[in-house]
């Protein structure tokens, strides 16, 4: 039993370290971008800095936040049991959630790679979407893990989407004023 609460622990503070390097890697991804329209002389200054940034919080914080994130949540599913892990479905979704947040995190280190190139790729407010998209991972993600069998999956998928599109009109409304 101790293990067990052992590894939920640990498995806690990695998945709290990846979301918040995540959530700060993105942000920084943004001012990187919109650095491109600045003045050379401030890319000269900013735009190093940004990248120092970028890789230091992917390397030193979202890395070992993800790894240590599933070697716990692996740990525990070994300890639980197979019959388990078989019986409860909302571990098998939250499994699949935790993968599409680790291609997520392997596509940031595109974008990073991509940005360390000088280029542009994708626009600012892009780079502003997909800093939410961890945020609809974590209300799933939790949901699951809280409510486990008993989550009804098809009225949690309607919410996780209508606050996925809740976050996308913020996002608009708030380039709306940034631009007016």
């Amino acid at each position: 039993m101790t293990a067990i609460l052992l590894f939920k622990a640990l498995h806690i503070v990695g998945f709290t370290a990846w979301f918040g390097g995540l959530f700060y890697l993105v942000r920084i991804l943004v001012y990187h971008r919109e650095a491109f329209d600045k003045s050379p002389v401030e890319q000269d200054v900013l735009i190093p800095q940004y990248k120092i940034m970028e890789n230091r919080v992917y390397r030193i914080i979202c890395n070992p936040g993800m790894m240590i994130t599933w070697v716990f949540g692996l740990a525990m599913i070994y300890n639980y049991g197979w019959e388990w892990f078989r019986v409860n479905y909302w571990l098998h979704l939250k499994l699949l959630l935790v993968i599409g947040l680790t291609i997520y995190h392997l596509y940031c280190k595109q974008l990073i790679n991509s940005l360390g190139d000088g280029s542009l790729g994708i626009s600012s407010f892009n780079y502003r979407l997909l800093n939410e998209v961890p945020s609809i991972f974590l209300l799933s993600i939790v949901l699951l893990a809280v409510f486990r069998n008993l989550l009804d999956f098809g009225l949690a998928l309607v919410g996780v989407i209508l606050f996925g599109v809740i976050l996308y009109l913020f996002a608009k409304l708030y380039k709306r004023q940034r631009t007016s």
